[in-house]
């Protein structure tokens, strides 16, 4: 990776904040976009803009033609069998709610089970929450370890033969831990249980491929991955998604309509309705493509040698806790602290003042901080574009408002 050749595409990294060359470390809350997708943004509007599917004229089809185009580019990311079985949704959040209306209010019954983990974003548990107040569902969680992976024992003995649904995250947004899996798969499968994947953190960074996992779902988001914010994707398998009744009623979900009924379209179209967001689904493209090109296996070694850079060069300054698994092969891109005596919040508050900009709370976490014993975390997260003399960078701003909150010399000179 040519990481100088790959700063250049992004326009944004030569902003200054107060004065300071911008360091980028919010990468899983959202990236940054490269000159290729905001061009493609910009050719859209200018040159191909009409609505999609329902026209005959040419604007119409070279819009329908560019955001199909990018459902066969997301299939092929995925590695999905098939262009129809990858759904466009406004996010990730969105995608998950649409299997918990479409699939569980439809297949689940009052005692079935649905397992979860402790590690989840409330994307992945409110509306299983809402799920269990409607239909008596129960939810079942595999707990965390100390060490902040999955205890995969625990998992074992909460999927039984009650259990019709585990959906889980891949890896964690707030603690970066990356979890096995194909293992968890493997037994939902034993227990008859169908699987949920939620990839919004592991897409991004690493390659996945839906036929090996076996998995039912799957639900990632664009602009976690150089995409426009406004899309995500859900990847189901074919026979499942033709069973689920529609999540939206309104036009280009249907093939026929009449006063009193009306049926479904094919798929994926079936769970689109309405006017969807089309200038960002055909950009999307160009998102996967720049990912492609330089590699997935090529970016996830980056960021681990980011990853392993970052917590030695915090583990050095006074106060600091690091969360989440010491081995950085059991980890991804991410790395939340705390510094003793200090709220997050004035940690991220004084990392803005030198430029860095890092997330800083719960993270849409809170069980799990719960779990952590604190009301949240500062989170360091990296992508293709850091560089190590950012980390650097992000040592000497915490060394620098710890000598400044705690009234000492600062350690890093």
């Amino acid at each position: 990776m040519d990481i100088k050749k790959i700063r250049e595409d992004f326009p944004i990294l030569n902003r200054k904040i107060r004065g300071k060359t911008l360091v980028y470390l919010d990468n899983a809350a959202t990236t940054q976009k490269p000159r290729q997708v905001i061009e493609a943004l910009v050719d859209f509007y200018q040159n191909h803009n009409a609505n999609i599917h329902r026209g005959v004229h040419t604007l119409s089809d070279e819009a329908t033609s560019m955001v199909e185009e990018s459902r066969i580019k997301t299939a092929a990311f995925i590695n999905a069998p098939k262009p129809e079985t990858v759904i466009f949704t406004r996010n990730a959040t969105e995608a998950i709610n649409l299997v918990a209306h479409s699939w569980a209010r439809k297949f689940l019954k009052a005692g079935d089970e649905i397992v979860l983990t402790e590690m989840e974003h409330h994307s992945n548990l409110v509306p299983w929450q809402m799920l269990a107040a409607e239909k008596q569902v129960v939810l079942r969680h595999i707990p965390m370890t100390p060490e902040g992976t999955l205890d995969l024992e625990a998992g074992r003995k909460l999927i039984t033969a009650k259990t019709k649904l585990v959906s889980f995250t891949a890896a964690s947004n707030a603690l970066g831990t990356l979890i096995p899996v194909e293992k968890i798969i493997s037994l939902a499968k034993v227990a008859g249980a169908k699987t949920l994947v939620d990839a919004s953190q592991w897409a991004p960074h690493r390659a996945l491929d839906v036929v090996k996992w076996d998995c039912d779902f799957l639900a990632f988001s664009a602009h976690k991955m150089l995409g426009p914010t406004g899309v995500g994707v859900l990847y189901g398998k074919e026979a499942l998604l033709e069973d689920m009744d529609p999540f939206l009623g309104g036009g280009d979900m249907i093939s026929r309509v009449q006063l009193d009924r009306f049926t479904p379209n094919v798929l994926p179209f079936k769970f689109e309705a309405g006017t969807p967001n089309i200038a960002d689904e055909a950009a999307f493209g160009q998102a996967l493509d720049y990912l492609s090109a330089i590699g997935l296996d090529a970016i996830a070694a980056h960021e681990a040698a980011l990853t392993k850079k970052a917590i030695e060069t915090l583990s050095a300054l006074p106060g600091v806790t690091i969360y989440g698994p010491k081995d950085i092969s059991q980890r991804g891109g991410v790395v939340s602290f705390n510094v003793d005596g200090l709220h997050p919040h004035d940690v991220g508050t004084a990392l803005d003042l030198e430029g860095v900009a890092v997330r800083a709370g719960h993270h849409c976490c809170q069980p799990l901080m719960n779990k952590l014993k604190t009301p949240g975390t500062a989170r360091a997260s990296f992508y293709i574009y850091n560089t190590f003399e950012e980390v650097e960078a992000l040592g000497k701003a915490l060394d620098k408002a710890i000598a400044f909150f705690m009234k000492k010399p600062a350690a890093v000179r």
